[in-house]
């Protein structure tokens, strides 16, 4: 299973930018806007890490990581606009695995959750995705169908980097119905945000999983989007 990130930040347009870069990295996500709220999901979903704001509404992102260490040791990852020295100090004092501070780079909170979760023991998703008979090895950007030349036989599938993305994107999820726009938002990052253009990308897609026995994979929801089925 995928290693579960808790958002705790009550900017949305911050937490949505944080979000969609750990999903397109294939972390499964978790947002909440207030200490509290975080300390009350916490135990429910007992996330792998917490990346957490300090000046929240109610209570602030100290409490919330004073409450996390007295609880167990949960990653924390703090990304605040705190830049002072005290405040790091104040942060790693507490029990903070990391402090990023705001502005930064998206790319470089995902690659330091990462470090963290490498450093403290915390295993992130396993590099091969199966749904059904497709099987996809993020690692190696390669995809393919099993028993689709033979009973024990494989077809690779000759993907462009786009269509890799929209579809090891919906193998994360299996039968749930992605929109146009969430395609657009995971799959093709400063591209051309077209709902035109996802559709050319998962018609060839579909041809191509057509040609490796898998057509009846990818369906089209009238009116709502793509699914992938599970099976």
């Amino acid at each position: 299973m995928n290693a579960l990130i808790l958002i705790a930040e009550d900017e949305p347009e911050i937490a949505e930018i944080l979000d969609a870069y750990l999903s397109r990295e294939g972390y499964r996500t978790y947002q909440v806007n207030n200490g509290q709220a975080a300390l009350d999901v916490q135990p429910l979903l007992k996330p792998d890490l917490v990346l957490l704001d300090i000046k929240m509404p109610g209570k602030d992102g100290w409490e919330v990581l004073a409450e996390l260490r007295r609880r167990g040791d949960t990653p924390v990852v703090i990304v605040t606009a705190l830049d002072q020295d005290i405040d790091r100090l104040q942060g790693l004092r507490i029990g903070a695995d990391d402090y990023v501070v705001k502005p930064f780079n998206p790319v470089e909170v995902v690659a330091r959750i990462g470090a963290v979760l490498r450093r403290t023991g915390v295993a992130r998703a396993e590099s091969v995705l199966r749904v059904g008979r497709l099987e996809i090895d993020t690692e190696s950007y390669v995809a393919s169908v099993r028993g689709a030349t033979d009973a024990s036989g494989t077809t690779q599938l000759a993907l462009t980097l786009t269509e890799f993305r929209v579809l090891t994107h919906m193998a994360k999820w299996p039968n749930r119905v992605f929109s146009r726009s969430e395609l657009i938002d995971a799959c093709l990052p400063g591209g051309d945000a077209l709902e035109r253009t996802v559709d050319s990308h998962v018609s060839n897609l579909r041809k191509k999983l057509d040609k490796a026995g898998a057509a009846e994979m990818i369906t089209v929801v009238r009116g709502v989007g793509y699914r992938l089925a599970a099976s």
